[in-house]
């Protein structure tokens, strides 16, 4: 799920703070090695959303792609003795600006492409990767259409399938009406048709209401949940609206009586949450127990910094990218049988690509949060083994 209320100035500061030490400060700009060529390099473009709705999400994913660039490379930022230059565009969440950014490149030799903070905007990249066999590896988006679009296409986070599948948990002891409550996008519209299938399967009835996303004032959307009385609420929000949207749910009694199903967003927003939901995780640094995870956790605390949401989305491109070219050099098909079936260790845990579509399956978390001398914490509850919320797999079309 997607973010409930955004960081403020000094969390961005602390991520923009860390690319400095790579690059200035344009909207385009090329990290790469001093005194190298442009030839001697594997050079990557970064189309992600700097600014816009979803900004704090990708302040989040450059930060865990600048780590996760660091722990694949030992360091070095170089792979086969050739530096990984990254361009960085912003796309502003705008899927026209991003396709645009993402043919610029394209046309400048890159055969890497990487970012997509938005559904939207990964749904309008993909086939521009395909149209241009070039490897795309898409972030945050969790739309499943992401999934098994083409051949060129991968994913280094998880999808709308798997947070279905973990909230469907949340079922137990419920009545059978259930609404999913969300924006009018992709996000939207693709968390709606995945709990109609995972929840619909079992027997509920599933009914949805969309919000438009230029919507600001939340309080009829509210009533509205409150006069369609179901028994499971699954709310699924992306932005800066978030906090306004929650406040009015609370305000119109629409919480009272109900279970509210809904994603852990970033860690600024846990005290803004209203009690008694019930939290399903695609990441909280306190949940994985590995070496990798460690190793980040370790890292960021040198910093004063801790691993969010979307951090590891962007630390797995970074492992993937690392894999693409260590293995495939140049040549865009070997990139993608490189990828294709690779099982590795991530700050989430094991997690592996499937061959037939592309899937990223990975580690799924329940959580609640509670107040520790006047900090909010995330406790782990359960972990789901990859396997456990596998969506099913498509072909290739």
């Amino acid at each position: 799920m997607q973010a409930r209320h955004w960081r403020g100035v000094a969390a961005f500061a602390a991520v923009t703070t860390l690319l400095a030490a790579f690059a200035g400060g344009a909207q385009a700009r090329t990290d790469g090695g001093s005194g190298t060529t442009a030839a001697a390099s594997y050079k990557v473009g970064i189309v992600y959303s700097r600014t816009g709705l979803l900004a704090a999400y990708g302040a989040e994913y450059i930060q865990g792609l600048r780590y996760g660039l660091a722990y694949a490379t030992k360091g070095t930022m170089k792979v086969n003795g050739r530096p990984i230059e990254l361009t960085i565009v912003d796309d502003g969440t705008d899927p026209t600006k991003a396709v645009a950014a993402g043919r610029d490149l394209i046309g400048k030799g890159y055969k890497i492409l990487a970012g997509s903070v938005s559904s939207g905007v990964a749904l309008q990249m993909a086939p521009l990767a395909a149209q241009n066999k070039v490897l795309f590896i898409s972030g945050p988006a969790a739309t499943d259409a992401v999934t098994g679009i083409n051949k060129y296409t991968f994913r280094s986070g998880r999808q709308t399938y798997q947070d279905v599948k973990t909230a469907a948990t949340f079922l137990k002891g419920v009545g059978k009406k259930v609404t999913v409550f969300a924006q009018d996008s992709a996000f939207g519209v693709g968390n709606y048709a995945a709990v109609n299938s995972i929840v619909g399967s079992q027997g509920h009835t599933v009914g949805r209401l969309l919000v438009p996303l230029s919507a600001q004032d939340f309080t009829p959307f509210a009533q509205q949940v409150k006069q369609a009385n179901p028994d499971l609420l699954f709310v699924a929000w992306a932005g800066t609206t978030a906090p306004a949207m929650w406040r009015a749910l609370e305000q119109q009694g629409t919480i009272r009586g109900t279970t509210v199903a809904t994603g852990l967003a970033e860690r600024a927003t846990w005290g803004s949450y209203v009690p008694g939901l019930n939290f399903l995780s695609h990441y909280v640094a306190e949940a994985p127990k590995n070496k990798v995870n460690d190793w980040l956790k370790t890292k960021m605390k040198r910093r004063n910094q801790v691993p969010d949401i979307f951090t590891p989305d962007g630390f797995v491109a970074a492992q993937m990218i690392a894999r693409a070219v260590t293995r495939g050099g140049d040549d865009v098909e070997r990139m993608i049988s490189a990828l294709e079936g690779w099982q590795f260790a991530a700050p989430k845990g094991a997690q592996r690509i499937r061959q037939s579509d592309h899937a990223m399956l990975q580690p799924m978390f329940q959580v609640r949060t509670r107040q520790v001398n006047g900090k909010w914490r995330a406790v782990p509850v359960k972990t789901f083994a990859a396997g456990n919320t596998a969506p099913a797999a498509k072909q290739f079309p």
